[in-house]
C-alpha cells in the first residue's frame, strides 16, 4: 500500500459490512484514520483476519451485521449486489435493526439505483441517513485510498459523511438524490466497456501490422488518444497479462445494471450491449477472473 496522510478528523465509531477486496483496505483506511472501526464479513474467516492486521488500530469483529452496526455513527458496506446489499441491511439481523437514531448508512456496493431509492425510504422510515456511494478505481484505488465515490442522499447527510470517508478516497461528489450515485456509476461502467474494445481493436491492429506497439501507444498517449485505460493497460495488453485489475464477471454485473437502466429509460445502448457479449465470450473462454483488458484475447 502506498503511504498516505490522513486529513484531521474527529474519530468516531464506524462499522464496515463486506470484507472484499474493496472492503478490506477501505475499512483498514478508517482504522489508521483514527475510527474505532467494526467490521462484519459472512465469512468470519475474512473478518478475523482484517482484525488481525489492523486490531491495534482499535479494530473488531462483530458476529452480524446488526452487531456490526450498534452504536456506530457511520455504517459502510461494499458487498456483491442487490440481493447482497438487502441480507446485510434489512431483517432481524440487519444493519438497521442496529443502528442508532440519525446514524448514517453509507452504500458503496455497484448495485441498483432502483435498490438505492428502496434502502433511502425505510432510511428515512427508521430515522436513519442514507447515502447511495459506489467507487470508481478499482483494488487499487482501494488499497492506495484514492477512490472516487458518486454519491445520491440528503446534501446535509453527505456532508456529515465526506469527510470520514475521504480517508480512502480522493474525490467525493454529490450528484442528487438517492439513486444517482448508481445511475453515475453506470455512466462510468459505459465509458469504460467502449474504451477497453476500442483499445483492444486498436492494439490487435497495430499487432496485425507489424508495429512495435508499446512504442506507439507511448506515443499516442501524448495525444488526444489518451485514456486511464491507454496509460495502466495498454501495455498488459500487449504483453497478454490479465492475471489481475477488475474481473470480466464484476464487469458483466455491471453492465447487466447498465442494460436494465436503459430499458427502464428509454436510452439506448448498442455499443454497450455488443462489449457486454463480448465479455460473454470471454467468460465462456474461462477468463471471468481476468481483468476487463482480456477483452482483446477475442480478436486473437
Amino acid at each position: 500500500m502506498t503511504a498516505r496522510t490522513y486529513d484531521p478528523v474527529a474519530p468516531h465509531d464506524v462499522a464496515f459490512l463486506g470484507m472484499g477486496v474493496m472492503g478490506y483496505p477501505m475499512a483498514g483506511h478508517l482504522a489508521r484514520a483514527g475510527h474505532r472501526v467494526t467490521v462484519y464479513n459472512r465469512t468470519p474467516a475474512k473478518a478475523a483476519a482484517w482484525v488481525a492486521d489492523h486490531g491495534g488500530n482499535g479494530g473488531r469483529s462483530a458476529p452480524t451485521p446488526r452487531d456490526a452496526a450498534a452504536g456506530a455513527d457511520f455504517v459502510f458496506a461494499c458487498v456483491g449486489n442487490d440481493d447482497d446489499l438487502r441480507s446485510v441491511v434489512l431483517g432481524d439481523e440487519g444493519a438497521f435493526a442496529g443502528m442508532k437514531p440519525g446514524a448514517v448508512f453509507v452504500d458503496h456496493t455497484t448495485a441498483s439505483a432502483a435498490v438505492a431509492r428502496e434502502l433511502d425510504a425505510v432510511a428515512r422510515e427508521r430515522g436513519l441517513g442514507f447515502i447511495d456511494a459506489p467507487v470508481s478505481g478499482g483494488q487499487a484505488g482501494a488499497v492506495n485510498g484514492v477512490l472516487t465515490v458518486m454519491c445520491g442522499g440528503d446534501a446535509g447527510v453527505f456532508d456529515r459523511v465526506r469527510p470520514v470517508a475521504m480517508a480512502f478516497a480522493r474525490a467525493m461528489t454529490l450528484l442528487g438524490p438517492a439513486g444517482n450515485g448508481q445511475l453515475a456509476k453506470m455512466v462510468n461502467q459505459i465509458c469504460i466497456a467502449g474504451l477497453v474494445q476500442g483499445l483492444s481493436e486498436a492494439i490487435n491492429f497495430g499487432q496485425a501490422c507489424g508495429l512495435d506497439m508499446k512504442a506507439v501507444l507511448d506515443v499516442i498517449g501524448k495525444g488526444a488518444a489518451q485514456s486511464w485505460q491507454m496509460d495502466n493497460r495498454g501495455h498488459t495488453m500487449v504483453d497478454d497479462k490479465f492475471d489481475f485489475g477488475f474481473a470480466v464477471d464484476w464487469m458483466r454485473k455491471d453492465l447487466g445494471l447498465c442494460l436494465d437502466e436503459s430499458r427502464r429509460n428509454g436510452a439506448p445502448l448498442p455499443v454497450t450491449a455488443l462489449v457486454d457479449q463480448f465479455y460473454g465470450d470471454v467468460q465462456r473462454a474461462g477468463g471471468g477472473r481476468f481483468d476487463t483488458s482480456s477483452l482483446i484475447t477475442r480478436l486473437r
